[in-house]
């Protein structure tokens, strides 16, 4: 069976990605690491401070047959993408596709985000692809205020619809909205505004499904001949 390990700093994550994959992709074997530290010391000390964690927590999660390792984690993936090499399969983080499909949408792009640690390297990663596709992107960027407390305290309504109020206050000024964690998702529909307001999960986890690809039968093993 295809395998795709997911590397999570929240227990919330284990769920939402659960539910996509029977929705959207009934054949793919999901295997979950959480590591809420992670985060916990990436916002205290910042990403790079957890590099040699979270490629422990890669190799961990890559070992046992996983064809493809998701970070779900916004504020550590692309520390984790650095180390797809030292992991031995492909690596990719979850917000990668959305913030293509950001740029794809228009000139200026903000970044939604609850945690002030997510802000830089989702940034980092729009103007990255904006690069890519070779052409220039207006980042602008909102930390919601008070909203990461309520997501702590398990007010998920609450939590939701201080997101959606910071996403209506700031998509009149721009061509796209990125939500910068996977635990806004559900704010993309609770906002109404007319621009796209991209959250990652589906399309994160449709992109690692993709590298997953079909696994290869293992080669025939001659038997002694009798």
């Amino acid at each position: 069976m295809v395998t795709l390990a997911l590397l999570h700093t929240s227990t919330a994550h284990v769920p939402v990605f659960d539910a996509l994959r029977d929705a959207d992709h009934p054949g793919l074997a999901l295997r979950h690491f959480v590591h809420e530290d992670l985060l916990a010391r990436a916002r205290a000390e910042g990403p790079d401070a957890v590099a040699d964690a979270v490629r422990a927590a890669l190799v961990e999660a890559a070992a046992g047959g996983a064809d493809a390792v998701l970070c779900t984690c916004s504020t550590i993936g692309g520390v984790a993408e650095s180390h797809a090499a030292a992991v031995g399969v492909p690596v990719l983080r979850v917000d990668r596709p959305m913030a293509a499909a950001a740029v794809r949408a228009g000139s200026s792009v903000a970044v939604v985000a609850t945690v002030a640690s997510t802000l830089e390297p989702t940034s980092a990663l729009v103007a990255e692809e904006a690069a890519r596709a070779g052409r220039p992107v207006d980042v602008r960027t909102a930390l919601v205020d008070g909203a990461w407390e309520r997501f702590e305290a398990g007010d998920r309504e609450r939590f939701l619809r201080l997101v959606a109020d910071a996403v209506e206050g700031i998509a009149g000024s721009v061509d796209a909205v990125v939500l910068a964690q996977a635990s806004m998702a559900d704010a993309a529909d609770r906002a109404t505004t007319a621009v796209p307001v991209l959250a990652s999960p589906r399309t994160g986890l449709r992109a690692a499904a993709r590298l997953c690809g079909p696994r290869r039968p293992e080669p025939a093993v001659d038997q002694p001949q009798a």
